[in-house]
């Protein structure tokens, strides 16, 4: 459950801060045209992010590296649009009316291509779980569920406060605001882009002073990607603090009692909305660094045990697996390559489980014991051991093998059929 809330909220976060504070701009500052057009911007990118989540997960249709050329695209679509908003920001009030359309235009598409861009894999969560555990109603399904919900929520209250927060504060703080958000997310996208097309040899690796070249400017934002994210949060910060600041210094007249407790009320709802954008921002924070710390910590894997080989077996006798204990054997090939298997006598029964260190769905990372039950390394699904053996889901790779005289016999040959797998 926490993995899936954390890797929900990075990937939805700055999507969501940034539409929450573009829908509600578009709203308040361009009447019944922007709520429109920020209407428009919302439902066509929730709808443009289920079709691209189908086309890549249900079609063949939408590969990896036709995507990666889309995403180049939308993101060249996405900078021409802001450059758009930028200059018509300025020329807003020679221009009017044009102008205005203009601005609600290019912020409709900007909200598209975000929510096409972060939506798509989280719409697919379930269905990628689904993949493993065979059933909706099966535990892990319904925790792992559970954290992309959390973590949906949470991004949702983020991009909601981070909205009203914004349309609370005067124009020039809103557009400051706004612009830093987008100025930050804009260079995000042109670091995707560069990595896109040096990948596709689109453009060549120059250096542009010293040592210094395109090829490390991608190669540092890939690597540095949450520091865009947090650079939105610290643009987002500012709205709270701006409202915090503003409340302590209200000087709005008034004539009567009544107009009063009219001013007083806004500033208690301006800074409920403050706080809770500030609660989010906290939370979020946490989210991304402390939870997921927690979530993606490595567990050890049990040592390899020795096993003789034996007639071109490897020879596992019944008294070294006898506990009902995950036991992890391994045989090293010509090619210095290890290949791990695991042995483990089921719940009982006389039988055993035996099948590689690996499965189809997430590779040679592993299993490993954990409260009686025996867990995968990488996606965290818990193994019924009485199935361990047979083919499917997150189950270990079946080996062949045979059993004589109190031993369980593993062939080389099949293991070394294997070989791929731990490369």
């Amino acid at each position: 459950m926490l993995k899936y809330f954390v890797d929900t909220t990075e990937a939805l976060l700055s999507a969501a801060l940034l539409i929450g504070m573009l829908y509600f701009y578009t709203s308040s500052a361009f009447g019944k045209k922007g709520k429109l057009f920020a209407l428009i911007g919302l439902i066509g990118g929730i709808v443009g992010a289920g079709i691209v989540a189908y086309l890549k997960n249900g079609t063949k249709l939408l590969t990896s590296s036709k995507w990666n050329e889309y995403v180049l695209l939308f993101f060249e679509i996405c900078l021409g649009a802001l450059v758009l908003f930028w200059i018509f920001s300025a020329l807003r009030k020679k221009l009017k009316q044009p102008g205005e359309w203009i601005i609600c235009i290019v912020l409709a598409v900007i909200m598209i291509i975000l929510l096409i861009y972060a939506l798509p894999d989280v719409i697919v969560y379930p269905y990628s779980i689904l993949l493993v555990e065979k059933s909706v109603l099966s535990t892990p399904f319904i925790f792992k569920t559970i954290g992309i919900i959390f973590g949906v929520i949470l991004v949702f209250l983020a991009g909601l406060s981070a909205g009203k927060g914004l349309i609370r504060l005067n124009p020039g703080q809103i557009l400051l605001m706004l612009n830093l958000a987008l100025g930050v997310n804009a260079i995000r996208q042109l670091c995707v882009c560069l990595r896109i097309m040096l990948t596709k040899r689109m453009i060549q690796n120059h250096k542009l002073f010293g040592d210094f070249s395109l090829f490390q400017i991608a190669q540092f934002s890939s690597n540095h990607d949450n520091l865009f994210l947090f650079g939105i949060m610290l643009a987002t910060l500012a709205i709270p603090f701006l409202i915090w600041v503003k409340s302590h210094h209200v000087n709005e007249p008034y004539r009567t009692p009544a107009e009063h407790r009219k001013i007083k009320k806004k500033w208690i709802v301006n800074k409920r909305w403050a706080n809770l954008v500030f609660c989010c921002l906290a939370l979020s924070l946490m989210n991304v660094t402390v939870l997921k710390a927690a979530a993606n910590k490595e567990v050890e894997l049990s040592p390899v045990e020795d096993a003789p080989v034996i007639d071109g077996n490897v020879c596992v006798s019944f008294e070294m697996v006898e506990d009902g204990h995950l036991h992890r054997f391994a045989y090293t090939t010509d090619h210095n390559i290890t290949i791990r298997f695991i042995v483990i006598k089921k719940p009982n029964s006389s039988s055993y489980g035996i099948g590689l260190d690996a499965c189809d769905i997430c590779g040679e990372t592993g299993y490993y014991e954990k409260d009686g039950q025996v867990v995968c390394n990488l996606c965290d699904v818990v193994m019924n051991i009485n199935t361990i053996g047979f083919k499917g889901g997150c189950n270990p790779i079946v080996i062949p093998y045979s059993i004589e005289n109190g031993n369980i016999l593993v062939p080389i040959e099949g293991l070394v059929e294997f070989e791929k797998e731990f490369k």
